[in-house]
């Protein structure tokens, strides 16, 4: 009973995660040109403290809950990551959610210090996109590729 607990809370975290970094990519970022920069900068400020208290939780439940998957059910398969299609896209995966972890340190670091500028944050957005992206696609492709 456990692993599908912990598999449900995996995929609800991961669907709060990837949608909000889709949702801030293909929405927030387009509409710049249609909203009053002053409205715009008052829906990013109360959009950004409202992820800054949500995500860091997100976040944890989406690594304890991917932790929680290894150790239950997962972890044999890592240590020949190269054996079958599964090991290698899930060790891909396990890498990219790594790096997403460090983008989200970086992130609260650069908020923190305040070294967060719009490029940087622009940057960190597009990339952690493209890594959600592949992840999700790995997620998939580790039930139906084969090779």
């Amino acid at each position: 009973m456990a692993f599908p607990l912990v598999l449900v809370l995996h995929l609800l975290a991961a669907i709060l995660f990837v949608g909000t970094v889709f949702f801030e990519v293909l929405f927030l970022e387009r509409i710049h040109t249609r909203v009053p920069p002053r409205a715009m900068k008052a829906v990013e400020a109360a959009l950004g403290q409202r992820l800054r208290r949500v995500m860091p939780w997100v976040i944890l439940t989406l690594f304890g809950s991917g932790l929680g998957m290894l150790h239950l059910r997962y972890a044999p398969l890592l240590t020949h990551p190269l054996a079958s299609p599964f090991a290698t896209l899930l060790s891909l995966k396990i890498v990219l959610a790594c790096s997403v972890l460090g983008h989200f340190g970086f992130a609260m670091y650069s908020f923190r210090t305040g070294r967060m500028t719009g490029e940087r944050s622009r940057l960190i957005h597009y990339s952690v996109f493209v890594h959600a992206l592949l992840i999700v696609l790995l997620a998939k492709g580790m039930f139906y590729l084969n090779w």
